[in-house]
C-alpha cells in the first residue's frame, strides 16, 4: 500500500500551477466585488491566535522595558521633588526666622520712640546662668559708648544693668540674679518697694513689705526712678503671690519679670541723659602747621 502511494502519479506540475493561478484569479475577482468577505473574516479569526503568539514576546518585552524605565523616571522625579521640598522648607524656616527678627526690631524701634530715650540694640553673645550668677554677654561695648551701671531693657521690660565693659562687648547682670536689687513701685497705688533677684529666671522677691501692705496678685511693678540707675516708669514684674506670715512683720511676696529672660535674643541699652551720647568716639582733627606757627610766641 505504501509503495503504491509513492509511485502514484498525480496531475503534472504545470497543471497545478495553472489551477493555482486560476484559483487566485477567481479569488481576486471575487474579493474585488466583495463576494468573499465572509471568507476573509473567517481566515482572520483563524489566524489571529497565531499572530498574537508571534507578537507576544515583543509586546511583553516592550511592556517590561516601559515599566522599568517608567519606574526609574518616577524614582528620579521623586528624589528631585523631595530635595525641592527640603529646600523650600529650609527657606521657609529662614524667612520665618527673619520675620520674627524683623518684628522684634520693629518692636524695639517703637519702644524707643515711645519712651523717648536714646537706645542701642545689642545682641546676646553668651548666657551664664550659673545657680548664683545670672549674667549675659552682649556684642556692644565701650566703642559704642556703653558704660557700667547702664540700664538694659527689652520690649517687655527691664532686663538688668551693665556690670563690666570692654571695647567690643559688655556683660549685663539680670534682675533675677540674687545679688541684684531694683527700686520699684506698684503702678496701681505708687507703693514703693525693692525687688530682689531669687536666682530663678521666672521669679523676683519683694521683701520688707508689711503683712497689711496694699499689694495684691496682678499688680504691675515699675521702676521708681530711685537710685539713679533705672529711669522711672519701666515695667519690671507682675506680682504673682502675696502670702502674709502670721507672727512675722513682713509678707512673702513674689513677682514674675515682664521681660522674657529665658528667650531674649536682643536687648536695648539705654541712656537716660537728655544729651545723647555718641555711639562712636569723635575724631579730633590734627593741628595744621600754620596753626602751630600762629600760636607760637
Amino acid at each position: 500500500m505504501i509503495i503504491k502511494l509513492i509511485f502514484t502519479r498525480g496531475p503534472s506540475l504545470n497543471v497545478r500551477v495553472v489551477l493555482c493561478l486560476l484559483a487566485a484569479s477567481v479569488l481576486m475577482t471575487a474579493d474585488h466585488y466583495h463576494r468573499v468577505t465572509w471568507l476573509r473574516s473567517g481566515l482572520a479569526i483563524a489566524v489571529y491566535p497565531v499572530q498574537w503568539l508571534a507578537h507576544a514576546p515583543q509586546e511583553l518585552g516592550n511592556q517590561v522595558w516601559s515599566n522599568f524605565t517608567g519606574r526609574a523616571q518616577l524614582l528620579k522625579e521623586n528624589r528631585q521633588l523631595k530635595a525641592e521640598i527640603s529646600r523650600l522648607k529650609r527657606r521657609t524656616l529662614k524667612y520665618e526666622a527673619l520675620k520674627k527678627e524683623n518684628d522684634r526690631l520693629r518692636a524695639f524701634l517703637d519702644n524707643s520712640f515711645k519712651l523717648g530715650e536714646q537706645m542701642l540694640v545689642a545682641e546676646l553673645l553668651a548666657v551664664n546662668l550659673a545657680p548664683y550668677e545670672h549674667v549675659v554677654l552682649v556684642n556692644k561695648g565701650g566703642h559704642f559708648g556703653v558704660h557700667v551701671s547702664q540700664p538694659v531693657m527689652s520690649v517687655d521690660g527691664v532686663v538688668g544693668q551693665v556690670i563690666r565693659v570692654t571695647p567690643v562687648n559688655a556683660e549685663a547682670l539680670l534682675i533675677t540674679d540674687p545679688s541684684h536689687a531694683i527700686p520699684v513701685q506698684v503702678n496701681r497705688n505708687g507703693l514703693r518697694a525693692i525687688a530682689v533677684g531669687s536666682g530663678h529666671l521666672d521669679r523676683l522677691e519683694v521683701p520688707n513689705l508689711p503683712n497689711n501692705a496694699d499689694i495684691q496678685p496682678g499688680d504691675l511693678l515699675i521702676t521708681s526712678g530711685l537710685g539713679g540707675v533705672f529711669p522711672q516708669g519701666y515695667p519690671v514684674a507682675k506680682v504673682t503671690d502675696v502670702a502674709p506670715q502670721p507672727g512675722k512683720p513682713f509678707a512673702r511676696i513674689s513677682a514674675k519679670p515682664t521681660a522674657k529672660l529665658d528667650r531674649i535674643r536682643e536687648v536695648l541699652i539705654t541712656w537716660g541723659q537728655s544729651t545723647p551720647k555718641p555711639f562712636l568716639p569723635a575724631v579730633t582733627p590734627a593741628a595744621t602747621p600754620s596753626e602751630g606757627t600762629a600760636d607760637a610766641p
